[in-house]
């Protein structure tokens, strides 16, 4: 079964056609990074024109490479939730059309679900039930997934989301967006136990996050020394925030998993492709004997072959969308379309 994948939740504008969920035949992302990051970040009306120009010359680029027509697809998977609701209606109302052009059934996808999908990409072994850690710049959740279809929620962040809070920080500490990068590559050069950080707890909620107050001990670091004229080593202050974020990430997925008996880890969304954060799980899975599964640095960001590998498996569940599916910015990844 060939599905096409329309992602467009946020800065990126990406079409794929999967075969049965698990084989990529093309995967196509125009990304709008040079152009927000003149801003510092995402500026949603931006992000909505630029896909508008993209998403079709993207589609064409995925069919073509894909060596596929139109007419050989069974169905056409997109991004409604959660993200960027200018930015979701551009993929939507595109598939919508495409599904009543061509006839082939529309399946609306939730975007975590997309994210944990780029895993049956990389590993066809990986199969439910597992425990898996999505962290993005938007996200960042501990998600229980029962079936391919079924999901539940133990654990996510009460303010900001790890991705959230490098790029802030980031951008306090002189960085370009997107920050994420920019403090994996400084913390390669630095010093991990240089600056003290918090590790916020929240109490009764053992596998939630907390990231507002980390991001805030950063910033106040930096302005303190700056009235004091001190200089701040900003490799050492980089490596220390991401070992921060990593461990906090990884003491939290790790209780989950001895809690409800989980051995099978898997790892998804942007913040999946920090090294440190890779580095720290690989080490507490290895001294525990469990499974980790993490996807391919390509497969990391916002993509369309996770939004058609997901599509797959609701298609298989008996999901589909009329003419009357509409965007979400946020939803919960247990609900359902």
């Amino acid at each position: 079964m060939r599905i096409l994948g329309i992602e467009s939740s946020c800065d990126e504008t990406a079409a794929a056609v999967v075969e049965d969920g698990r084989k990529i035949l093309s995967s196509v992302i125009n990304s709008q990074i040079a152009e927000h990051r003149q801003y510092g970040g995402v500026v949603p009306e931006i992000a909505s024109r630029r896909h508008t120009e993209n998403i079709i010359p993207v589609v064409d680029e995925a069919l073509a490479q894909a060596n596929c027509t139109l007419e050989e697809l069974d169905a056409i998977a997109v991004t409604a939730a959660p993200g960027l609701i200018g930015a979701l209606l551009v993929g939507v109302n595109f598939a919508k059309g495409v599904s009543l052009a061509s006839g082939k059934p529309l399946v609306p996808v939730h975007h975590i679900r997309g994210h944990i999908a780029a895993n049956y990409l990389a590993w066809p072994e990986l199969k439910p039930p597992y425990l898996c850690l999505v962290a993005s710049g938007g996200h960042s959740h501990i998600v229980e997934v029962l079936d391919y279809t079924r999901f539940r929620v133990i654990g996510r962040t009460r303010d900001d989301a790890a991705g959230e809070a490098f790029d802030k920080a980031a951008r306090a500490m002189g960085y370009p967006y997107p920050g994420g990068v920019e403090i994996d590559k400084a913390a390669k050069q630095g010093n991990p136990k240089a600056y003290r950080l918090p590790k916020p707890k929240i109490d009764g909620s053992p596998y939630d996050f907390s990231f507002s107050g980390l991001k805030t001990a950063v910033i106040n670091l930096l302005h303190n020394a700056q009235q004091k004229g001190e200089q701040i080593c900003r490799e050492d202050l980089a490596a220390s925030l991401q070992a921060t974020v990593a461990e906090t990430l990884t003491e939290r997925l790790l209780r989950g998993a001895e809690d409800l008996g989980y051995t099978t880890i898997a790892v998804a969304g942007g913040v999946s492709a920090n090294s440190g954060l890779r580095a720290s799980l690989e080490k507490a899975c290895r001294k525990k004997g469990y499974s980790l599964y993490l996807p391919p640095l390509s497969l990391c960001g916002d993509n369309a072959a996770m939004i058609a590998a997901q599509g797959y498996f609701e298609y298989q569940a008996g999901a589909r969308g009329d003419m009357t599916l509409n965007a979400s910015p946020s939803m919960p990844v247990e609900a359902s379309f």
